[in-house]
């Protein structure tokens, strides 16, 4: 049992507690809302459609992170072809010189990775 100091102390306290608990409306749940489980995201599917005559797919060469004017070519896809992927992800291949390739009529330095390598962004548009 406590001191009767502290307890003649601790009972305006308590009646204070509950009497603001009673006015707010009930008790705050024992955990934060940022703690709560949370149901998976869907993956975003990206749809990337090809707007160049026929655009080569080239994988970057060795552990090079974008790919090169020229990289190896994997394959072709064609004016129209709607390349789907999870994730709308874009490789950024800058220079010092100016842009990394002219593809398509334009310059540029971003390619898009799909399945199998990458593709320039100036041949193709997010749909």
């Amino acid at each position: 049992m406590p001191p009767p100091l502290v307890r003649n102390h601790l009972r305006p306290a308590v009646g204070g507690l509950l009497g603001l608990v009673a006015l707010c409306g009930g008790i705050a749940p024992a955990t934060p809302s940022w703690a709560q489980p949370q149901s998976r995201a869907e993956p975003t599917h990206c749809k990337i459609k090809v707007t160049g005559k026929t655009v080569a797919v080239r994988r970057p060469e060795g552990n090079a992170p974008v790919a090169g004017p020229n990289s190896p070519v994997v394959r072709y896809v064609h004016r129209g072809d709607v390349i789907r992927n999870n994730f709308c992800l874009i490789a950024i291949g800058r220079t010092n010189s100016g842009p990394a390739y002219h593809k398509c009529d334009k310059d540029g330095y971003n390619w898009y990775i799909v399945v199998g390598g990458q593709i320039p962004v100036t041949c193709a548009k997010r749909v």
